[in-house]
């Protein structure tokens, strides 16, 4: 009995590393693609970000002025280090969205693991998002923020919010297979999550009972927060968010595989 449950929870590693060629062909692919006929090619994923946070610093500077006056960092440094968090869960898991939809005509003709599809889109993702860090080195350096060795730990920081957006991911693929409807209702909740998760502003500066809900129930907060921690404050993040990260990561990653596991098999008949 354990020996089966072992040998089901290890199968789709052992599938993983079997086919991590095609993860690699997938995950440069999706890089490739989006970056097709683009002038400036992969400098975007550094001037794209720039770009916007120029725009929403000079408009959200002044709406929120007030609860920045003490803080150490500079409105823009504080604005980019959320921005570019969010917008990797964002952008990564609406493409994981239509993943296997996207893959139907090489699921039908072939055996693959399907899941591999998702984490490919989960994983290019990732990578965009560490291309855009430079984006946020660069504003850190015009503004006079200070490095220290801190800084160091983003990827633990990345690697939680990775595995979070994969089971996110995970849930949404399966689920859009069999309700297209999904991905409409999902971009009205990454809206309201958008403006639920403190980018523009400070927790702080919400009404205390909206703080509760935004502190405890916001798992972007978690990343976000561990995030400026170790790349803007030079200080280790607090044991309550780690934890609250790794949580979330962890349940994340067991519903989405849990519904994908139990549902693929039923993809062929509705693709």
């Amino acid at each position: 009995m354990t020996g089966t449950l072992i040998q089901r929870l290890t199968n789709p590693f052992k599938e993983l590393i079997r086919y991590k060629d095609l993860l690699i062909q997938l995950v440069s692919r999706d890089l490739k693609l989006k970056y097709r006929r683009s002038f400036l090619g992969y400098l975007w994923s550094i001037l794209s970000p720039l770009l916007i946070m120029s725009v929403q610093a000079l408009v959200f500077s002044h709406l929120f002025r007030r609860g920045f006056e003490n803080d150490t960092v500079s409105y823009p440094v504080y604005l980019l280090s959320g921005q570019i968090l969010f917008n990797y869960m964002n952008q990564s898991t609406h493409m994981a969205i239509h993943s296997i939809l996207d893959s139907r005509e090489l699921i039908k003709k072939v055996y693959l693991p399907k899941y591999i599809f998702t984490i490919s889109k989960i994983t290019s993702g990732l990578i965009d998002l560490v291309f855009s860090m430079g984006a946020l080195v660069v504003v850190m350096l015009v503004f006079r923020v200070k490095f220290s060795l801190h800084f160091l730990l983003f990827p633990f920081v990345l690697i939680q919010l990775y595995f979070f957006c994969l089971g996110l991911g995970l849930f949404l693929a399966q689920a859009n297979v069999f309700f297209r409807d999904i991905q409409y209702i999902y971009t009205v909740v990454t809206t309201a999550w958008l403006y639920l998760t403190p980018i523009f502003y400070k927790e702080t500066m919400l009404p205390e009972k909206l703080q509760i809900v935004v502190k405890y129930c916001n798992p972007m907060l978690f990343y976000i927060s561990q995030f400026r921690a170790v790349v803007l404050y030079n200080t280790f993040p607090g044991w309550k968010m780690v934890l609250a990260g790794c949580g979330a990561a962890v349940a994340m990653m067991l519903i989405g595989s849990y519904f994908f596991a139990r549902k693929q098999n039923d993809f062929i008949l509705y693709i």
